[in-house]
């Protein structure tokens, strides 16, 4: 029982002491994700150090730390206009299936399914 709570001090976590982020509006998020066949149960809460966009919008790739089991968005790419590539020590976990901001990233992560690529947004405005 120690080991586990070990394990669960060292997760990502929220600050739910944050003022409420404003609400996210976005026509794109229900026809991105075509078919959600399964999903992770109760989401993650991810890791965003180095995200720098404000909301993470649905149909971004959700990467896992194989370290710590840590999730988190995939990182862009230098300009910001596209998805960077998997960084070592990590494996793709999923799809964000709904739109976060960033300070409150609790997300839905989509591991079977369909995604619209022509509407998966990567440029994060």
């Amino acid at each position: 029982m120690r080991e586990l709570y070990n394990h669960l001090k060292k997760m990502a976590a929220v600050n739910l002491g944050k003022k409420e982020a404003a609400e996210i509006i976005s026509g794109r998020d229900n026809i991105v994700i075509v078919n959600n066949f399964e999903s992770i149960r109760g989401g993650r809460s991810l890791d965003v150090t180095g995200f720098e966009k404000p909301v993470i919008h649905a149909g971004h790739p959700i990467i896992r730390e194989t370290a710590t089991g840590d999730y988190k968005p995939l990182p862009l790419n230098a300009t910001g206009d596209g998805f960077g590539a998997l960084p070592a020590g990590h494996t793709y976990g999923g799809i964000l299936i709904a739109s976060i901001p960033r300070e409150k990233a609790f997300a839905g992560i989509m591991v079977r399914g369909t995604v619209k690529r022509c509407l998966q947004r990567h440029q994060n405005h």
